[in-house]
Formats: C-alpha cells, sequence, structure tokens
C-alpha cells in the first residue's frame, strides 16, 4: 500500500512517501480501515521534529521544516516515550471498515467511521494508558490503518470525508478544553482562532452559549467572524486595553510570551486551559497574579470518553462544520505541512490517499460462516 514512513526526527526530508508498505491485518478486537481522509495537525509537526524534548525552548515554527539541532528522543513525544521508527503519522483519520479481526461483528464492515485520536485501548501490547493514534502506533497517513474497534465510531452525516477528516483531533481537542474548564454562557477568549483547533473552539464554545473574543490575523477576521465569533483582536492588539479583566475563561492554543497577559485578563476566579504553545513552550508568570485572583490553570491532553462521544452527536446533528480549507494528495504530504507551517489558510488541511490497488484482507473462514 502507498503510506508515508517518518524515519526519524527532523526536517521535512524524514516524511519518505512509500508505495510497498505492507497492509496492516486487524488483530483481535481491531478492524481495518480503508482511509478516504486525513487530516494535518500540529501534534504531526511537533513529533516529526522532536518538539515536545525538554531540550527544545523555542516555537514550532522555528524547527517546523529542518527540525531542530539538538533532541532528546526519550522525551521527544509528548507521551514521554521514545517514539519508535519508522512511524506511519497520522492522528486524524475518516475511512471505511473494510475487514474485522477476530471478536470484532462482521456487520460493522461498510462503516464510515472516525477513529478517537487519543487512544484508550492497549496498543502494542502497551499498559492501559492514553495514547495517540499515528504516534505511539500506526495512525492514517496510509490507504490503510488498523484501529481498535471500540475506538472507531460510526458516523452518519452528509459532512464529506475530507470534513470529517479535520474533525477528530482540532474538535476533540477544543471540546475537552472547553469540558475541563466547564465553560457555558460566559465570556471566553480563544487564541489561534483561525487555525484548526481555535476555530473548533469558537464554534464550540458558541455551541455552548459563549460570547467569544477570537484573536487571529485581521487578515482572517472576518472568517473567523463568519464561523461564530462575536469579536475578534489582532495578534498584536493590547488585550488588556481591549478587555481588562473581563474573561471568564481562556482557550490558549499559542502559549509563549503572552502567557502572563493572557491571565491578566481573567476575572477573580477565572479559568485558564492549555493545550498548545506554538508560540514557545516556555513562560514565566507572577504566581501574584495566579494566587490573589483565585485563578485555575487546566492543562488538556486526557479526554473522558464522553469528550469524543458527545463530539459524534454533534456531527450527526449538524452543530458544527469544520473549515477545509485545502486538500493535498497523500505523496505532497511535505508541501501540505508547509503551506501548514505558513499558517496563512484557515481551519484545516487534509491529505487524500490514492485509491487502493491492493485488496483487503477477506474475514477468516468462521467470520464468513457467522456472516452467512
Amino acid at each position: 500500500m502507498a503510506a508515508v514512513l517518518l524515519t526519524g526526527h527532523g526536517g521535512l526530508e524524514k516524511l519518505e512517501y512509500r508505495t510497498d508498505v505492507p497492509v496492516p491485518h486487524p488483530k483481535k478486537g481491531e478492524v481495518l480501515l480503508q482511509v478516504a481522509a486525513a487530516g494535518i495537525n500540529n501534534t504531526d509537526v511537533n513529533t516529526r521534529i522532536g518538539w515536545y524534548s525538554k531540550a527544545v525552548a523555542s516555537e514550532t515554527g522555528a524547527g517546523g521544516a529542518t527540525g531542530f539541532d539538538v533532541v532528546d528522543d526519550v522525551d521527544a513525544t509528548w507521551s514521554g516515550t521514545a517514539l519508535e521508527f519508522p512511524r506511519i503519522q497520522g492522528a486524524d483519520v475518516c475511512g471505511r471498515i473494510v475487514a474485522v479481526g477476530e471478536g470484532v461483528p462482521g456487520e460493522r464492515i461498510g462503516e464510515r467511521v472516525l477513529v478517537r485520536n487519543m487512544l484508550r485501548t492497549p496498543v502494542d501490547y502497551r499498559p492501559f494508558e492514553c495514547w495517540t493514534f499515528g504516534s505511539e502506533c500506526d495512525g492514517g497517513f496510509a490507504q490503510f490503518a488498523v484501529a481498535p474497534s471500540r475506538e472507531t465510531h460510526a458516523v452518519h452525516s452528509d459532512l464529506s470525508d475530507e470534513e470529517l477528516a479535520a474533525l477528530p483531533c482540532a474538535y476533540s481537542t477544543a471540546e475537552n478544553m472547553l469540558h475541563r474548564a466547564a465553560v457555558g454562557a460566559e465570556r471566553v477568549l480563544v487564541t489561534g482562532a483561525s487555525g484548526g483547533v481555535g476555530l473548533a473552539a469558537v464554534q464550540l464554545a458558541k455551541r455552548r452559549g459563549a460570547t467569544v473574543t477570537a484573536v487571529c490575523s485581521a487578515a482572517k477576521a472576518a472568517e473567523v467572524l463568519a464561523q461564530g465569533a462575536d469579536r475578534t483582536l489582532d495578534r498584536g492588539a493590547d488585550l488588556i486595553a481591549a478587555l481588562g479583566g473581563s474573561v471568564d475563561v481562556v482557550v490558549d492554543l499559542v502559549g509563549g510570551p503572552q502567557f502572563a497577559q493572557l491571565l491578566d485578563l481573567l476575572r477573580p476566579g477565572g479559568r485558564y486551559a492549555i493545550a498548545g504553545a506554538i508560540g514557545g513552550p516556555v513562560a514565566q508568570i507572577d504566581l501574584r497574579t495566579l494566587y490573589l485572583k483565585d485563578l485555575s490553570l487546566i492543562g488538556c491532553t486526557f479526554q473522558e470518553d464522553e469528550v469524543f462521544e458527545n463530539l459524534v452527536k454533534y456531527v450527526e446533528r449538524g452543530e458544527v462544520r469544520p473549515v477545509v480549507s485545502g486538500t493535498y494528495p497523500l505523496e505532497e504530504i511535505a508541501r501540505a505541512q508547509e503551506d501548514f507551517l505558513a499558517k496563512k489558510h484557515l481551519g484545516k488541511l487534509v491529505l487524500v490517499p490514492p485509491a487502493p490497488h491492493v485488496t483487503a484482507p477477506e474475514p477468516s473462514p468462521a467470520r464468513k460462516e457467522r456472516k452467512a
């Protein structure tokens, strides 16, 4: 099958498009998906360049195309476990089940599904923890992918495969931040609001009845407003002058030097949720701001089961619709990531694998008899 292999930490040259990769076989409790589309995320880039390593202190963009000179492989992934190479990345997957492993009902074959990107099921015999599809196990940058059956959610929607592929990582990250911060009909500030997660946070916060102020470039302000934001502020604006200390919740996807100012924006008792730091992982904080204002700081990675389950329901009820600004053939992943790093797009960029020229594995004879 065709697939993109990540051969090590580094620049775009570490992404190797191959057409001779063996099709994986579903084991007990697993399904085989024919991948229809796979979205691109910051985590794909961060993992490739080893940005999660504590040896790296700069923003993602500094090494997005070329990688970093000093990376500690042991802590170069978000899980803190050294990545095994080669690895097929791709956390955002929409596909159709074409084969099932032992213990999975054959009736699932043919379902259009999304894979929950934050896996609960043990993969590769690892302990029961939370792992990322396409990081601790192979993901969706390929024609076929294997996933635990319980992590694949059938979706009944008129959204295209490309639109559905824009959902799992970005929208579950955003929904998790809002869930963890218990956002309701209150004042919310979203940073990085024109990106995949940021735009998802705008839509999902509005769904909860929030009044949303979105921080984005002036060039994208009109489009972000069209997606539901009540107000936009330019990335270079004086946020304190504009908002004072009137914000209930900050949903931060950027991090970096603006961190301290974002805490100043919060009202006493406000909540700050963060799930990204593309603007830089190291920040300074005045602890007096934190305790004198009784603020809550919430780091958001682990997701409770209901987060993804609720997201699928929102999609099926037509309550959210992702914005896909561009699609690329899988073999053009390097160009797609270059465009992703340029941050000139709104929402998501998505990869589309070629139509397969191989036949998916047939169900076992026992499975065929049960279907008959």
